[in-house]
């Protein structure tokens, strides 16, 4: 009946992999554990990673190269034996102890998707990773009402109670392993008018990058933004930042915009390092970003 998928990188996931495990066998429903090691390189969550096979109706495998997210996550859907696939992120942990309870019991409800949302610890993190953080809790960590308004946007890869046929039919369609990828999947759930439910079921994200590395994910988030939208893959007014475009365009302000936050980037970036990053201005560096690849010829 389910299909629990984890995907994994250098990270160990034995502890959430113990989690789901406790929790699957208390519903009684027929069930699989299937991660996969993307050729990871740190033996340590290899060494931790392989103990899996040792559980119960778990399965551990590695691939013999890096094929990426993607790719690794479509080998997970065509190894999967049932018709109801999780996927999870290596770095998550449910918030609750009922957590697979509460997507089996919604299946009844003839939903092809159903999301449970994600959450960030209270805890501040050490400065290093505090830009992560302050952005998950503020952008990523939405009310259940919240995401029924944008009912697709609001749908995050890192947990997903999917059914196996559509999720294989979206992933085949997935050109790359960009990271940022998340807004094509959105568009193609909506193209085939996905039925999507909303519950109150989260998973905490864990595995915050440095500051440093979430600027550069970031930048390159707003690039494959940019060339999906070039393509044609995308239209250019889906995201907040491609309508901010728009409206700076729509009153011929691009140049000057342009020209002041290139006199503040060096202070915003250094912001960004600090222990109160600034969110509006996050926003303006990566607006500025999108428009010097628009700019270009």
């Amino acid at each position: 009946m389910l299909s629990i998928l984890i995907p994994t990188y250098n990270y160990s996931v034995l502890n959430l992999v113990k989690r789901v495990h406790k929790q699957v066998l208390e519903t009684n429903i027929l069930f699989e554990i299937i991660v996969i090691d993307d050729f990871s390189t740190a033996k340590s969550s290899i060494l931790k990673n392989q103990e899996i096979k040792n559980m119960k109706y778990c399965f551990y495998s590695e691939n013999k190269e890096n094929i990426g997210r993607t790719a690794t996550r479509n080998l997970l859907a065509n190894t999967a034996r049932y018709n109801w696939l999780l996927f999870l992120d290596a770095d998550v942990l449910p918030k609750y102890e009922d957590f697979i309870d509460r997507f089996v019991e919604r299946i009844v409800e003839n939903y092809n998707l159903i999301v449970g949302g994600i959450i960030y610890q209270d805890k501040k993190p050490e400065d290093d990773f505090i830009l992560r953080w302050k952005y998950g809790k503020n952008r990523e960590s939405l009310t259940v009402q919240d995401r029924e308004e944008k009912k697709y946007q609001s749908i995050i890869s890192g947990c997903l109670f999917i059914q196996k046929s559509l999720f294989i039919e979206i992933n085949n369609k997935m050109l790359h392993n960009n990271y940022g990828m998340d807004i094509l999947f959105q568009k193609f759930l909506k193209d085939v008018n996905c039925s999507v439910l909303h519950i109150d079921n989260p998973v905490y994200h864990l595995g915050l990058e440095s500051n440093t590395i979430f600027i550069n994910k970031a930048l390159e988030a707003v690039k494959t933004t940019y060339l999906l939208e070039k393509k044609g893959l995308l239209k250019n007014n889906l995201r907040p930042l491609q309508k901010s475009y728009l409206k700076l365009k729509k009153v011929r302000m691009i140049s000057v915009f342009s020209f002041i936050i290139s006199k503040m980037k060096k202070m915003m970036e250094r912001n960004f390092q600090s222990n109160n990053p600034n969110l509006f201005w996050f926003d303006l560096y990566r607006l500025h970003y999108y428009i010097e690849l628009k700019s270009k010829k």
